[in-house]
């Protein structure tokens, strides 16, 4: 593949990632900012006050009311799942033409090893990671916040520390990116959305349907606000070698990366 072929494929392919990625980001909190709005709604709700949100755009009013139960046929449902199979698919993509069909993965001065077994690491990497997640997301300790942002610490430095040590920075920040990506596709494709068919079904149908369905996915997505935020902070280092990877201390400002990008999407989150 000549080098112009590339450059224009890594061009498109990047275009549609960050695009996408917009797109689903901004979904993605602009539903958990109307959960936030009816919990306010909900704890308000003796003082009479509208249980609708109100909101203004492009020269018109709108309104948006939580619905318990389903008043329309089921294919009048808006799905949004797209955009997030749009995103992890260009960025993997993406990884293929950088870094497993370039050089900027292996380091020799980091561990002289050959590309395929770089590869290797790398896909299983991403993998594992959303297996362990996925795992521990069905135990106790996953519905447990207390326990559970620990662990996700100990774990998220474990991987770093691992990946630093295996790859050159600039692959090892981006890894932990696609690592964080892959979880949160996997999550809406794998957790999120059947578990809204499901309640579909049970509420097309008349009947019932079971609460932990609604809990889980809401989980999830909230999940997905929290790894959002540290994704781009990743990505965008990339550009920035001497404040990050390239940095001697890039393992400590990877965590601290993460870190203030947990706190940034609790602060967006809440606002």
């Amino acid at each position: 593949m000549s080098s112009s072929i590339r450059e224009w494929l890594n061009l498109g392919f990047r275009w549609v990632h960050v695009f996408a990625g917009i797109m689903w980001v901004g979904q993605t909190y602009y539903f958990t900012w109307l959960d936030g709005q009816f919990g306010k709604l909900e704890k308000n709700a003796s003082a009479g006050r509208d249980a609708s949100v109100w909101m203004v755009h492009s020269g018109g009013f709108y309104t948006v009311e939580k619905q318990s139960s389903l008043r329309v046929s089921a294919d009048q449902v808006r799905w949004f799942r797209w955009e997030a199979f749009t995103t992890w698919l260009a960025g993997m993509i993406l990884l293929v033409l950088v870094y497993y069909l370039g050089s900027g993965l292996i380091d020799p001065d980091v561990w002289n090893i050959s590309q395929s077994v770089g590869v290797g690491i790398g896909l299983a990497t991403i993998a594992v990671g959303w297996l362990i997640y996925d795992t521990v997301m069905r135990t106790a300790l996953g519905r447990s916040p207390a326990l559970f942002v620990p662990f996700a610490v100990i774990m998220i430095a474990a991987i770093s520390w691992g990946l630093l040590h295996a790859f050159s920075g600039r692959a090892a920040y981006i890894h932990l990116g696609a690592m964080f990506g892959t979880i949160m596709t996997a999550n809406v494709w794998f957790r999120i959305l059947p578990a809204q068919r499901r309640m579909i079904a049970a509420a097309a149908s008349g009947a019932a349907f079971d609460p932990a369905l609604g809990a889980e996915a809401k989980l999830r997505s909230k999940h997905n606000t929290f790894m959002a935020v540290p994704v781009v902070f990743l990505m965008i280092s990339n550009h920035y070698p001497v404040a990050t990877y390239g940095n001697r201390y890039n393992w400590s400002i990877l965590l601290g990366l993460i870190l203030l990008g947990w706190a940034a999407a609790k602060v967006i989150r809440e606002a």
